[in-house]
């Protein structure tokens, strides 16, 4: 079989973190990981899947061999620095659309994992926001679109208060634009299969509710209001108990932005619960790499700057022989 070729435009990022635990970042590792580095990946996410669902299996995203998922997926893995033993994951489709004429990807905050037995504070901040946060970064810090699927009261809370401009939200900025909608009807249309949702699921273009959303392939995530995770801030609790029917198997879908306020946000109020400083000095070495460095490099014009640019020639001093 040929073997992907390795591209610098695909991330591949490990950081270390605090509590004892250590990040790799994949992007689209379809695209450029060997056979036996995408065995390994998937090999630990279905070990983490299994250990979370009582040994029971998804069938939808990067859990289907024949969907090509991992292509167009942003992967977070949490492991244990002592042992190497997974412990957590995120699955981030990247989903491409047109809107009015533009190619668009949306960043969805798709399916998160932790072992039961490895449960500590401040995991979903890092599953769900440094990914996010590293690709702002390579982005320049120009906005990113993105989205989540969730019947899940903290979940729902922590999209709200990370990101910006969030529909639907109980938050008073909250509001929906012509842009929400747009982009939520062609998510509703293209995407249902990247967060296992069927055809039989109808969409309510006012409350972004998804009626009957677990038929997709995601059944066994489908939850009582009681078992649901709750967030520390009742308003969120109260929007789902409320707006959502548990019985019949409702979720949101939330739209919002990842931009330099969502960035700021993060690395002052959530990144450090549990984990420390860890998270936010990943980020800075990061930014360092990606922003600052290259300027650093391309004004010393002493050295080639790759095919850009050669070295500048340096004549030597003629000598005076008097």
């Amino acid at each position: 079989m040929t073997q992907p070729t390795p591209s610098p435009a695909h991330l591949s990022v490990h950081l270390p973190l605090g509590g004892g635990l250590k990040a790799w970042i994949v992007e689209r590792p379809g695209l450029h990981l060997d056979d036996t580095a995408r065995s390994r990946l998937l090999g630990d996410l279905r070990a983490i899947a299994g250990k979370t669902l009582d040994g029971d299996d998804l069938d939808y995203g990067v859990f289907d061999d024949t969907s090509g998922a991992l292509d167009r997926t942003l992967i977070t893995l949490l492991y244990n620095r002592k042992t190497g033993d997974p412990v957590a994951f995120n699955s981030l489709p990247i989903l491409d659309m047109s809107i009015r004429g533009e190619t668009r990807s949306v960043l969805h905050l798709g399916l998160v994992m932790v072992d039961p037995d490895a449960r500590q504070g401040g995991l979903s901040a890092v599953l769900y926001g440094l990914a996010c946060a590293i690709l702002l970064i390579r982005n320049q810090f120009r906005p990113i679109w993105i989205s989540s699927v969730t019947q899940v009261p903290a979940v729902v809370g922590l999209v709200s208060e990370m990101y910006s401009d969030v529909y639907p939200s109980p938050l008073p900025r909250s509001r929906r634009s012509f842009e929400h909608l747009l982009m939520a009807r062609r998510i509703m249309t293209e995407h249902r299969a990247a967060f296992g949702v069927g055809t039989e699921a109808d969409f309510d273009e006012q409350s972004f509710v998804i009626a009957n959303a677990y038929t997709g392939g995601s059944d066994h995530l489908k939850k009582r209001f009681e078992d649901a995770p709750k967030h520390r801030k009742d308003v969120f609790n109260t929007m789902c108990g409320t707006q959502l029917d548990y019985d019949r198997g409702d979720d949101f879908l939330q739209i919002g932005r990842l931009d330099v306020e969502a960035l700021r946000h993060y690395c002052t109020r959530i990144a450090p619960q549990g984990l420390g400083l860890a998270p936010i000095l990943g980020l800075f070495f990061f930014g360092f790499q990606s922003l600052f460095l290259p300027v650093l490099h391309w004004f010393n014009d002493k050295r080639a700057w790759g095919g850009l640019r050669p070295a500048r020639a340096h004549k030597e001093r003629p000598v005076d022989h008097g």
